[in-house]
């Protein structure tokens, strides 16, 4: 299958793997590369395809998906594990969607590429990336490293993500605890490129703003009209609204959100004080004015995909992506 690559990628040293007797070795692009008949990331690729022709939507359960697994301990797949306490459980991961086609894929694979232990992990990054391409028509393709280790513990207390009415220096330190700069963070966020926000998270900015009785004065007044409109003051905050307000490319993992919260289109509060922050203002108009969002959004999305994985010894390849392996 032919793709056009606008990113490359940086190999990963010294993140040594050893997944069964294979031995597969680091954690790297086309790591599956030869070891099947068919291609397994066209085979993950297939599958994300067929749904996404279906319901576009899933490119925002799967970046969802992808950030909540890899920022609670490393991107293990631990988000995909049943269990009545687990992460899939968690306030913060109620609206992530897609785990059918994570399901999906791993039946594909055990079925065409059977000697191919392929971990669930691993699918989550490359149906994340297949999923970002889709969007956008191919634009946005970027390679990815692979070659992890499922996780064997999920637990729904570990689940600590920035909430929607964090500040932005807020949101800063907590993902430099990640190891993230402040410029990832930025590009991060601006997954809300795609995707939809319930009223509940931001109707205080259109009635009483930080308890002033009036709305947020940031907000462009064409915004708090429309949202207004969809967001009564009454209403239980169950309406939801795009967090791209260029309805062009409400569903298109572009630049289009930066742009826009530059026009003060920010939904959410966090979203519009990228775009006026001293810490984060300059990254975003280097984002909305520049001709390089996918090659530095790919590199991104591979830096997370890096984020405390698994090696050696360490989880295991499993068998069902909902359960743990058990001898």
């Amino acid at each position: 299958m032919k793709m056009t690559k606008v990113a490359a990628c940086v190999l990963l040293l010294g993140l040594i793997f050893n997944l069964t007797a294979q031995g597969y070795g680091q954690l790297r692009v086309g790591f599956y590369e030869g070891k099947c008949r068919l291609n397994v990331e066209s085979i993950v690729h297939s599958v994300v395809r067929a749904k996404f022709l279906r319901d576009p939507a899933i490119v925002v359960g799967l970046l969802h998906m992808h950030f909540h697994d890899c920022f609670v301990h490393g991107c293990d797949a631990s988000i995909l594990l049943e269990g009545s306490s687990s992460e899939k459980t968690a306030a913060g991961n109620q609206n992530v969607r897609g785990y059918d086609i994570i399901d999906d894929a791993k039946t594909a694979l055990q079925k065409l590429c059977p000697q191919v232990p392929v971990s669930c992990a691993d699918i989550i990054v490359m149906a994340t990336r297949d999923a970002v391409s889709l969007s956008n028509g191919g634009m946005g393709w970027y390679q990815v490293e692979t070659g992890r280790r499922d996780g064997v513990v999920s637990l729904a207390k570990d689940v600590i993500l920035p909430p929607p009415r964090f500040s932005v220096s807020q949101a800063v330190q907590m993902f430099r605890t990640k190891g993230l700069t402040p410029t990832e963070m930025v590009y991060l966020i601006g997954s809300h490129t795609v995707g939809t926000a319930h009223c509940k998270f931001f109707q205080d900015r259109l009635y009483n703003f930080q308890n002033t009785g009036a709305p947020d004065p940031t907000m462009n007044s064409t915004l708090l009209k429309v949202l207004r409109s969809r967001c009564p003051r009454d209403s239980d905050g169950s309406n939801i609204v795009n967090l791209d307000q260029n309805s062009s490319s409400a569903d298109v993992v572009d630049k289009s959100y930066f742009q826009q919260i530059q026009m003060h289109n920010g939904v959410l509060q966090i979203d519009q004080e990228l775009a006026l922050n001293p810490l984060t203002r300059s990254i975003v108009a280097s984002i909305a004015s520049g001709n390089d969002f996918f090659i530095k959004f790919g590199e991104v999305m591979t830096k997370l995909g890096r984020m405390d994985v698994l090696t050696g010894s360490q989880g295991q390849i499993r068998n069902s992506c909902r359960a743990i392996n058990r001898s």
